[in-house]
């Protein structure tokens, strides 16, 4: 009897369960050069909500994939959430499909087989990295902002019909900064780990942090010699903001700042570093 009850529970807990995009930073690491590049674009075509569509079904696809991948390969038993994962990961297929069929009718071919293999190769090493729980690794998170920030050509594409210099520079730059952003978390939750148990923290994510820093450094010098200031003064804002974050790392009242607080600091600075990369770009 139980059983049963639990057997019950847990179908309706599967029910209720909602796979929608839970990381609110790979969200807004997503959408945000979609919006920007719409604007810097100067014009407007409906393709571009096939983009919108696109990125949200494929990021909302991640959690049931992941999940069914590891069922088949990891798990000797059935997980209470695979059938409601199973009917969420066909719906957002369906939607995905729908929408890459529209991007064919409107892209040229060789730019959607350039986008559309890379899309694929980076979802398959997705997978893998889920599969091997490898997903902190650093080489991966880097791999993760540029894949996610070229949206932002995608949007250039529907709206212009080509990938203007602007767009390219929009999305290294974008890129970067989303890099930083992520190792400077991660560097922050190895700190928030090792706090809690009394240990030394890690040092990988919080070096690999400077290096970007430093990039981002080098970056603002050089397009203050080109005379570019609004995208100097963007790079100067994310070093500035982000060398802080490292340097406060080390105080244990700051460290034990709520996760949500950090975020919202951060999708601020991502907000208007974006901001100003459209001023020097416009």
């Amino acid at each position: 009897m139980e059983t049963l009850v639990q057997a019950v529970q847990a179908k309706t807990f599967s029910r209720r369960k909602l796979y929608l995009p839970r990381e609110h930073g790979a969200t807004a690491m997503l959408l945000s050069p979609i919006f920007c590049a719409a604007i810097l674009a100067r014009t407007w075509h409906w393709s571009e909500l096939a983009v919108l569509v696109a990125a949200f079904a494929a990021l909302s696809a991640k959690d049931p994939a992941v999940l069914l991948i590891r069922q088949r390969f990891l798990w000797k038993q059935r997980n209470p959430d695979s059938s409601a994962a199973s009917q969420w990961l066909s719906g957002w297929s369906m939607v995905l499909i729908v929408s890459v069929l529209v991007l064919l009718a409107t892209w040229p071919l060789k730019f959607f087989v350039a986008m559309g293999s890379g899309i694929a190769t980076f979802g398959c090493l997705a997978m893998i990295v889920n599969l091997k729980n490898r997903q902190r690794s650093t080489r991966f998170q880097i791999a993760s902002a540029a894949a996610l920030t070229s949206t932002s050509l995608a949007t250039c594409m529907s709206a212009v019909g080509s990938i203007p210099s602007w767009c390219w520079w929009f999305w290294g730059l974008t890129a970067l900064q989303a890099s930083a952003g992520i190792l400077v978390v991660h560097a922050r939750l190895d700190a928030r780990i090792a706090l809690r148990k009394a240990a030394v923290a890690s040092q990988r994510f919080r070096h690999a942090a400077q290096a970007i820093v430093g990039l981002l450094l080098c970056a603002a010098f050089t397009a203050t010699i080109l005379r570019h200031g609004w995208i100097a003064l963007a790079l100067v804002l994310a070093v500035v903001g982000y060398a802080y974050d490292l340097m406060r790392q080390k105080e244990s009242v700051s460290l034990q700042m709520p996760l949500k607080t950090v975020g919202l600091r951060a999708l601020t600075l991502s907000t208007l570093y974006s901001a100003l990369l459209i001023a020097g770009l416009w």
